[in-house]
């Protein structure tokens, strides 16, 4: 037997529709493409998101609230969880995430919860100002570093005329009524 010499059994197959060959495919006029309509023209293809022209599902769908993309998320440190430093030591991202404190990227801000006893310098990017004062408390400092903020956009371009003020516009007098 060769690979050439295997056919499929009799009956488990059918001769392929010869679309768009009129009469002669045996599916009359139309080629089995129904009756007008956009699926009977040539490309005509309708995405899987179309719904008949209903009004579609990302249309009906109530949307809600306003999401600011310019928010900062900021990772929180209590007070409490830098107690196992050593006296002295510079608590910063490196140390934090060292210990586990801090696991993922972004600015973190420390704020006040718990006790602390020893004396530390704590780099971060923010913290309130009763974590400060807890901070100080104890003997140590808190110092701020520049977040890295994600780059803006560049402004497009203005050219010298869209750059001029318009020039306001004489208020129109008053349509007399015929009387």
């Amino acid at each position: 037997m060769r690979i050439g010499s295997i056919h499929p059994a009799a009956g488990s197959t059918r001769p392929k529709k010869r679309r768009g060959k009129g009469s002669a495919t045996g599916l009359g006029g139309t080629s089995g493409k129904g009756h007008k309509g956009k699926k009977a023209r040539a490309g005509g293809k309708i995405p899987a998101w179309f719904e008949g022209g209903q009004m579609p599902l990302q249309r009906r769908t109530p949307k809600r609230g306003f999401k600011n993309p310019h928010r900062v998320e900021y990772q929180v440190v209590q007070v409490g969880r830098l107690a196992k430093a050593a006296s002295g030591a510079t608590v910063n991202r490196a140390w934090l995430k060292s210990e586990g404190i801090v696991r993922r990227p972004g600015p973190i801000k420390l704020l006040a919860g718990g006790e602390l006893k020893t004396a530390l310098t704590v780099q971060v990017e923010a913290a309130s100002e009763s974590a400060r004062k807890a901070i100080e408390a104890a003997g140590g400092k808190v110092e701020l570093i520049a977040a890295a903020a994600p780059a803006a956009p560049a402004a497009p371009a203005v050219s010298a005329a869209e750059a001029r003020p318009a020039k306001p516009k004489a208020p129109k007098a008053p349509k007399e009524s015929k009387e």
